[in-house]
């Protein structure tokens, strides 16, 4: 076992003192030691319960035969961070996350892990930091949060509570309306219930193979949760106790290049957020395979987009997608074009193949089939031009069919805080391409989620004649013309650093298009005359990030050598 280094001989007999300090026994070092990564933190929706599922993984593991270690990383609630400078910290605390892993895991030589997410980066930080571990490593996220339900029966998600913002300053509904939709949209525990990034990148764990069927879409809080944790906690002991399996289920030979594909696979037929774009550059990297965002519309193109979750759809939620059949029946389904790497390994043991192969659609007014795709091509595409030489991400399935093919006049705002203010005052006009900048990883920094301008378009009525872009990113919550991740950033010299108010910008979804319609000539003038635009970065650890950060094309990973 990798724990004999600290547990076995003479010279360790000070580390075997230690250990006994905090309750084990003899018979207790011939057993696995197992990491239980848990996320859990009080003030995260999706996360304040996880103290209590972390206890039902100990019991588990303990009860196979295993020796539980629970250690916790940082989380950042980015619906609560939304809006104000504390989204700065938002991305980079994935970072911190998957360097937490590397450090536990690593300076006490544990044998396996557990890994215990839910919210936004929080799942692909850990992803990043077991990746550098190779230990066998099980993911089984808190569960997705059920939908709320408003006093006329409707149902309600967190994305209607940020346009119910932009709705009641464009006075379509009053006060008393605002504060039932406050109160009514999120109701319990969970993370948020439709098909934003922290549900996103928890069904891409399943994709993967490295979590359990039924990851994604179980809702938390249930029988059906406690008992995919218990599965997970015996699972992984049964793999730490034999030394074959061991070196079979290293985390590496489950997130191969296979696994990234039909991780994008299942993001293009579920129409996930654009932040997994981002997320899987990242976690390719950490898995050393070559990937990036040209194969990400290869993939798009041979894929049909089967369902349609909030924020694409108002009324439809990961409980309805559970009910429906779930993850595997979504897999099971795109696979009619044979899309799906079929012979891959999965954490449980079988191929994906096996893991799907009896799967069913229950309801196909929420899985649709092949046949009646909502699209022949995947939710997700990457566009290029002059104005994103490196790419920029859409995400197709929740935009209007009008904005696909939309040329506007440019209004330009230097950061998220001055479009907020901006858009508010009425500044934005139908025709409009809002363009952020300075906000990607490095001119942000930390590339900051622009669901507050995004949801304040859509409440005031204007998400079907105005797009906006920036190199900044978006909340999973957002819906509409919106274009994110334009790379090169501003802060690095990027076109979108030479636009200026009254520019006309193309966007040509179908041919993959972002184009800044200036002449070349014009734009090399401004080049000349720009100078970076200087921010003042609060805190050590921000002004670390902007020095290593790369940009969004490459994952916004922190470069490990200069």
């Amino acid at each position: 076992m990798r724990s004999d280094m600290i547990k076995k001989g003479y010279s360790r007999t000070p580390h075997r003192s230690l250990l006994r300090a905090t309750g084990l026994k003899d018979e207790d070092f011939q057993k696995p030691f197992i990491g239980i990564a848990n996320s859990y933190i009080d003030i995260i929706p999706g996360h304040f319960f996880l103290s209590e599922y972390a206890k039902i993984v100990k019991d588990e593991i303990r009860k196979a035969g295993g020796i539980p270690f629970e250690f916790n990383t940082i989380g950042v609630d980015d619906g609560i961070a939304m809006g104000h400078n504390g989204m700065l910290y938002s991305l980079p605390s994935r970072e911190i996350i998957a360097d937490s892993i590397e450090t536990v895991m690593n300076a006490h030589k544990l044998d396996a892990m557990v890994c215990i997410p839910n919210c936004d980066k929080i799942v692909p930080g850990m992803i990043m930091g077991a990746l550098r571990v190779n230990v066998p490593t099980i993911f089984v996220s808190g569960g997705p949060m059920l939908a709320g339900t408003l006093n006329d029966g409707s149902k309600i998600g967190l994305s209607q509570v940020f346009e119910a913002v932009g709705a009641f300053e464009a006075k379509k509904i009053d006060e008393k309306k605002l504060y039932e939709i406050e109160c009514k949209a999120c109701p319990g525990g969970g993370s948020c219930s439709g098909m934003f990034t922290a549900n996103s990148m928890n069904t891409l764990c399943e994709a993967m193979g490295i979590a359990l069927s039924g990851n994604g879409t179980i809702p938390a809080l249930t029988k059906q949760r406690e008992a995919l944790l218990r599965k997970a906690a015996q699972r992984i002991v049964e793999i730490a106790l034999d030394a074959k399996k061991t070196e079979q289920y290293k985390m590496k030979n489950i997130l191969n290049q296979k696994a990234i594909h039909n991780a994008f696979v299942v993001d293009m037929a579920m129409g996930g957020s654009t932040n997994t774009v981002l997320h899987m550059l990242a976690i390719a990297k950490e898995a050393e395979v070559d990937f990036g965002m040209k194969n990400i519309n290869e993939i798009a193109k041979n894929v049909s987009h089967l369902t349609k979750i909030a924020p694409a759809i108002s009324n439809v939620f990961m409980e309805d997608v559970n009910k429906a059949g779930g993850v595997s029946a979504v897999m099971k389904e795109v696979n009619k074009r044979g899309n799906i790497v079929q012979d891959t390994l999965t954490i449980t043991g079988e191929s994906i193949h096996e893991r799907i192969q009896d799967a069913k659609i229950t309801d196909n007014n929420i899985i649709h089939t092949a046949e009646n795709a909502y699209s022949k091509t995947g939710g997700l595409k990457i566009l290029y031009g002059n104005l994103a030489q490196e790419g920029a991400v859409i995400k197709v399935g929740a935009m209007a069919e009008g904005m696909k093919n939309f040329t506007g006049n440019a209004i330009v705002f230097e950061s998220q805080d001055d479009a907020i203010a901006g858009i508010s005052k009425g500044k934005v006009k139908s025709g409009n391409v809002v363009v952020i900048r300075y906000e990607g990883p490095k001119g942000g920094p930390g590339m900051p989620e622009m669901l507050s301008p995004t949801s304040l378009i859509m409440g005031m009525g204007l998400g079907e004649s105005v797009a906006l872009i920036t190199d900044g990113r978006f909340s999973g919550a957002t819906r509409g013309a919106c274009i994110g991740h334009i790379s090169p950033e501003a802060a690095e010299g990027g076109t979108i650093a030479l636009v200026e108010n009254g520019d006309h910008i193309k966007i040509d979804v179908e041919n993959g298009i972002l184009e800044l319609l200036v002449d070349e000539t014009t734009l090399q003038e401004r080049s000349k005359k720009w100078q970076p635009k200087t921010k003042t970065i609060e805190g050590k650890w921000l002004k670390r990030y902007a020095l290593l950060v790369s940009n969004a094309s490459n994952g916004a990973v922190l470069k490990t050598e200069l």
